[in-house]
């Protein structure tokens, strides 16, 4: 495992703007307020869902997109900076029907019907490169 410290900073909470994507206001947030390296967490509820699924043998994400009313029951991720220096919100959700049963991987895209998030950043930036082994974007630590 590779590993480094940093140090934790500025603090937020946030309500999401009805009809807007999910992860798009996450990284226009984070465009605004400079941030390089984050954590966040939030709930609430959304519409037509793109959530992808990361096909370890073919080395690439697979999207289903659910269009229907969807309860945020758990949302966790981090923000970083992509390859091109731009904040990227790498967003994971378990998201509810009405009927109970859940849908959960990495949330692309969603529409935001309610949202609440919770921001911690830290000073330090952290930027995503691609990984030589699995082919997908992690730290460069």
């Amino acid at each position: 495992m590779d590993y480094r410290e940093l140090t934790g900073s500025r603090e937020f909470v946030a309500s999401m703007t009805h009809g807007a994507d999910w992860r798009g206001q996450i990284e226009e947030f984070a465009r605004r307020e400079g941030i390089g390296a984050a954590v966040f967490f939030g709930l609430g509820t959304v519409q037509d869902a793109a959530i992808w699924y990361y096909d370890q043998d073919d080395e690439a994400y697979r999207e289903t997109v659910f269009d229907e009313p969807l309860e945020v029951a758990a949302c966790v991720g981090n923000i970083s900076l992509d390859v091109d220096g731009e904040p990227f919100a790498h967003t994971h959700a378990v998201l509810s029907r009405e009927d109970g049963t859940a849908i959960a991987g990495h949330l692309d895209a969603g529409e935001t019907f309610i949202g609440e998030l919770y921001v911690r950043t830290f000073e330090e930036s952290l930027e995503r490169v691609p990984d030589e082994t699995t082919g997908g974007d992690l730290w460069a630590l």
